[in-house]
């Protein structure tokens, strides 16, 4: 039988075997890192997956990218493999090693203990790296993980995910976004008045370059490891 915590957590299931038994684990709220690190490896199993699982170093500029991340982080090494460590403590992330993998890799383990598949997953990612979402931007961020079909589509998964026992996953959120709560009950951020002029958004097609160079250069890095490591 489970019990509950007076902390606010998430309740994710073990395994199939656990599943079957009712037994559930408690995961606590997870720090702005953890969330990063784990948002990352989400995002890039399914944006680069010749690269996937990632190397420490390879996950430390997933997760200072400057582009599709809010806020933007400089992140080293440490704080990474921290995040990681405690990741691995709460069965959410494993090291993999093997033929092939000559230095550590990391991969998530979301789908198999949240129980949770490439919709609601994309999803998940996409509000851990960037906030709070409406609709239709988390429908247009999503799409290189997974094509939804409609809003329509969006909103039911996510009503599916704020309604998930025994804790939800999401939440409704302030201007009709949703966020996620793993990093815990999501709280509007309040900025104070200020008369300098506001920050202009990027515009959609200039994002999307950004991006692809970003990609690029993270492919650029890899292949140099690859051939550096050749040497070693």
């Amino acid at each position: 039988m489970s019990t509950r915590s007076s902390s606010v957590g998430l309740y994710v299931r073990l395994d199939a075997r656990a599943a079957q038994s009712g037994i559930v684990f408690l995961v606590n709220i997870l720090h702005p890192a953890e969330l990063r690190v784990l948002g990352s490896l989400l995002e890039k199993e399914s944006t680069t997956p010749e690269y996937y699982p990632l190397t420490v170093n390879a996950l430390v500029n997933a997760c200072n990218q400057k582009s599709s991340r809010e806020p933007i982080v400089q992140y080293d090494e440490d704080t990474v493999i921290a995040a990681l460590d405690s990741l691995r403590q709460k069965g959410l992330v494993m090291k993999t090693s093997g033929a092939g993998h000559r230095v550590e890799k990391y991969a998530h383990r979301m789908g198999e203990i949240v129980n949770l598949g490439r919709r609601e997953l994309a999803l998940l990612c996409v509000l851990m790296l960037r906030g709070a979402q409406t609709v239709g931007e988390l429908r247009g961020r999503t799409e290189r993980m997974h094509a939804f079909e409609d809003m329509d589509e969006v909103e039911r998964v996510l009503e599916h995910l704020a309604t998930r026992e025994p804790e939800p996953l999401v939440a409704h959120a302030a201007r009709g976004r949703w966020a996620q709560l793993f990093s815990g009950q999501y709280v509007e951020a309040t900025a104070p008045e200020s008369p300098s002029i506001p920050a202009l958004a990027l515009r959609p097609d200039l994002e999307a370059r950004i991006e692809a160079l970003e990609r690029e250069v993270a492919s650029l890095r890899q292949q140099w490891e690859s051939f550096r490591r050749q040497f070693e």
